[in-house]
């Protein structure tokens, strides 16, 4: 404070600017988690961008977890359902679950098909079943929701485990978008004033990697590209529309969005087989996680859709996952995504190396040797 030169007024006031300056990076870390929380919660919601009111949507993985809570809320809404799965058994009570939410008994329609949608041929009977179910037309929503996750170390983890997880994860979606998008892409001269929506499910594991969830989270990342690249392809079609000098019939009969739902822990019979073979380190650093029901991710995910949104989280941990993610993928909210990635970006210089430290610390003190022979 006092030098051989005499008194510096500066000493006085470097506390005061690093107080300040704490002061106001606190105060806007919490308004923008305040205004990310609000916006979860719909506050900020307008018009609904996603109306399924008598209209057809297609959800796969709907006999259970998130795609039964999505079918209920839809009927709630008042959409035609129709839900995919393997076991004939499992679609019949959960299609009784779902009509009885029906809002309007009666005047809505309900279906489900038993399909592996792992195999290409099953996507497109799908589609061709549910068009003709329904009058001719093709589905309004198609939800490739359907997936499984198989976690565990790269190593110890069999490749054909791996190559099924690929199947289920990315390629069952890309099966269902290839048949939706040709079904719909066609030239025809009926156009509606509504958009259509292709949706995928990923999974917060695009985001990060996570030791112990080599087998799964490839395939996620991979589907999360596929939407990229579609949302920009799909841009073309949709211009194509709006081409004046080009014949009436030549253009789809309505624009196409797409979006990608990327929850986080779901509470569900799935959740309960991945936890039997789940690794201890990976149990580690999903501590602390926030686990949502199956109504909670669905209503979640089906409100961010009525904003408009295109990479829709459920939950403020996977809106900070997001922000800091995004890459070249399209913003929801510019001003708050910038932000909030700014912040994130800041976070990870601590939370990177803590999640390193504790995949380190625990070989140091369990100790890890891959045995072949017990893959």
């Amino acid at each position: 404070m006092f030098g051989e030169t005499g008194y510096n007024p500066t000493a006085f006031n470097q506390p005061t600017y690093m107080a300040l300056g704490i002061y106001w990076a606190t105060a806007c870390l919490c308004i923008v988690v305040a205004v990310l929380a609000l916006n979860i919660m719909g506050f900020f919601s307008g018009t609904n961008k996603f109306d399924v009111d008598g209209r057809t949507v297609i959800i796969t993985g709907g006999s259970q977890g998130m795609g039964r809570g999505l079918a209920k809320i839809l009927s709630q809404k008042g959409a035609n359902i129709v839900i995919v799965a393997r076991t004939q058994s499992k679609l019949d009570d959960a299609l009784k679950y779902i009509t009885a939410a029906a809002k309007n008994p009666g005047k809505q329609r309900f279906l489900s098909i038993s399909a592996d949608v792992t195999i290409a041929e099953e996507n497109i009977r799908i589609i061709d079943e549910v068009t003709t179910w329904n009058h001719g037309s093709p589905p309004d929503v198609v939800w490739a929701n359907a997936g499984q996750a198989h976690p565990g170390l790269f190593v110890d983890t069999p490749l054909e485990i791996s190559r099924s997880q690929m199947d289920m994860n990315y390629w069952a979606a890309a099966y269902l978008s290839h048949a939706t998008l040709r079904s719909w892409l066609r030239p025809s001269p009926e156009k509606l004033s509504k958009p259509r929506h292709l949706i995928m499910t990923s999974s917060v594991a695009c985001y990060v990697g996570l030791a112990g969830y080599t087998p799964y989270a490839p395939a996620k990342a991979a589907m999360r590209s596929l939407a990229d690249t579609l949302r920009s392809e799909l841009n073309m079609y949709n211009g194509a529309r709006r081409n004046k000098s080009a014949a009436a019939d030549s253009s789809p009969a309505a624009e196409v969005k797409v979006h990608v739902v990327v929850p986080g822990t779901i509470k569900s019979p799935g959740l309960v087989n991945e936890d039997k073979v789940k690794h201890e380190v990976t149990k580690i650093l999903e501590e602390g996680d926030i686990a949502q029901t199956e109504d909670e991710v669905a209503a979640a995910a089906i409100r961010r859709l009525e904003t408009g949104g295109y990479m829709i989280t459920t939950q403020l941990l996977g809106d900070a996952m997001r922000a800091g993610g995004l890459g070249g993928s399209p913003r929801n909210n510019w001003l708050i995504d910038t932000i909030f990635g700014w912040i994130i970006h800041f976070a990870w210089l601590f939370i990177g190396p803590d999640m390193e430290r504790k995949v380190w610390a625990y070989g140091k003190e369990k100790g890890a040797v891959y045995r072949p022979e017990s893959s």
